[in-house]
């Protein structure tokens, strides 16, 4: 039986899909672009906008249960791989190790002209 998962302290989908969903103990998050999800506004430049994909990331993840320290996989798309060590600092100040497993991987483009955007996979706490 799956269970839908929305936040307002996230961005609204931007498409036909859901924030995340829940099946049992395991947690699917949508991709997280810059979006800021008050204004609608997205983060300017590569830092801010992934500040806030973990930001609204873990937003969801709460909305779910549970929190960043549970995301056992991370799926990570930017425009730039140049921008990898800088992504791992960042990524540095939301993860504590053990850290999840992740992909990081260069794409063309992005919705909406985002410079990075992150999917997860998250297992809720027994």
């Amino acid at each position: 039986m799956k269970e839908i998962i929305h936040s307002d302290a996230a961005p609204k989908a931007v498409g036909t899909y859901s924030q995340a969903v829940k099946v049992g103990a395991t947690v699917y998050l949508s991709g997280q672009i810059g979006l800021d999800p008050v204004s609608g506004e997205m983060a300017e430049g590569f830092e801010a906008q992934t500040h806030r994909v973990f930001q609204n990331l873990r937003a969801v993840c709460q909305a779910a249960g549970g929190d960043l320290k549970d995301i056992v996989k991370l799926g990570v798309f930017v425009v730039d791989l140049g921008n990898f060590a800088r992504l791992n600092e960042i990524m540095g100040q939301y993860f504590d190790a053990p850290y999840p497993a992740r992909a990081a991987v260069q794409a063309a483009a992005l919705p909406k002209g985002a410079l990075v955007e992150a999917d997860a996979v998250m297992v809720l706490p027994a």
